[in-house]
């Protein structure tokens, strides 16, 4: 073994000696810097006679190869320890579920919400919206509500710090009834000179506001009122109209219905209407679930239209108490808290 062999053996031992890349690099310093052991063998050729030079040469470079070859090997080994070092270190655990990102999903009132309005339009029923922010007028004296009526005060409705064009303050809309005024006058307008006038079916569901919050009650809640109005427009509708919904509804024909005899001031006479299932978790316990009447004819009237032409009957239903009585929801508040856990469960 030549010396140059063994210059070569040398610098592989200290190649793989190195453990990191700045030490690898002062031992290619040693051997192939300026100074290096490679270069100084170079340099010595200037000693020899002519006819060696070229053998020395031709073998110095072959060393020169060697060494540069094994200097290359030892950086791609550094640097592949050197990533599989940072993989392990950045080791992900592939039998996680993956990050991603989840669907929406309709929260269950507005589910409960398109249900109604399929059942109602499947019959007939024009589906009308409007403003949440109303008049006095069409949130109480329209449908017979006096001057001192409770409901006016503030401890049942939110004002709002602006007013009508007669200068009263106007107010959340503490039920869906105005948009049966609205719709109602539209609709008179529209074919006043036919007689007789189309029948009016619609139903007007949206956001209500009351000062009232507990298990059963929200300040802001979801209304969905009806009216049909026509010229022989019966008690006798409205429980076929209202049983016919509870059965698609419910998805069940098990149930009976029952008025009771109420008051509103919008109606009369009026009734509540409750429900008693014949099976399942809510059978056997009569369940209130709507306000109804026939119209009053003074509500007519406000409406644009004739009373003695004009009867038929109005109802009010809570969508919240839909979506907890279909859905099993014992405390309303949970609907509106913005939990995901709890609203996932209904997509």
């Amino acid at each position: 073994m030549n010396d140059l062999d063994l210059l070569v053996q040398a610098a592989e031992a200290d190649f793989a000696a190195a453990t990191g890349a700045a030490a690898l690099e002062d031992a290619k310093a040693r051997y192939l810097g300026k100074a290096g052991r490679v270069t100084e063998q170079l340099k010595a050729m200037a000693a020899l006679p002519h006819e060696q030079k070229k053998t020395r040469g031709a073998e110095i470079n072959q060393a020169k190869a060697r060494i540069e070859s094994a200097l290359q090997a030892r950086r791609e080994a550094l640097a592949a320890a050197e990533l599989e070092a940072q993989l392990r270190a950045e080791a992900l655990d592939v039998t996680l579920p993956g990050r991603r990102r989840g669907n929406g999903g309709l929260h269950p009132v507005s589910r409960t919400i398109e249900r109604i309005e399929a059942i109602f339009g499947s019959m007939g029923f024009d589906v009308a919206d409007g403003p949440e922010i109303e008049t006095d007028w069409m949130s109480f004296t329209a449908l017979n509500n006096p001057e001192n009526h409770p409901a006016r005060s503030m401890q049942d409705t939110f004002y709002v710090e602006l007013k009508d064009a007669e200068g009263r303050w106007l107010n959340l809309r503490p039920h869906t009834s105005p948009m049966q005024v609205r719709y109602a006058r539209a609709h008179a307008a529209k074919y006043a000179n036919l007689d007789p006038m189309p029948e009016i079916r619609v139903i007007a569901p949206g956001r209500v506001y009351r000062v009232d919050s507990d298990a059963t009650h929200s300040p802001m809640f979801h209304q969905i009122e009806g009216l049909w109005l026509g010229e022989n427009v019966s008690f006798k509708d409205l429980k076929v109209v209202f049983a016919d919904f509870i059965g698609r509804f419910f998805e069940t024909d098990d149930f009976d219905v029952r008025f009771r005899p109420s008051y509103f001031p919008f109606t009369e006479p009026s009734a509540e209407i409750d429900i008693r299932f014949g099976s399942g978790p809510l059978a056997g316990k009569w369940l209130e679930v709507a306000g109804s009447g026939q119209v009053h004819p003074n509500v007519v009237r406000n409406f644009g239209l004739d009373p003695e032409k004009n009867i038929g009957f109005a109802f009010g239903i809570g969508a919240d108490r839909f979506a907890m009585l279909r859905y099993g929801i014992d405390d309303l508040r949970l609907m509106f808290d913005g939990d995901l856990r709890f609203l996932s469960q209904f997509n």
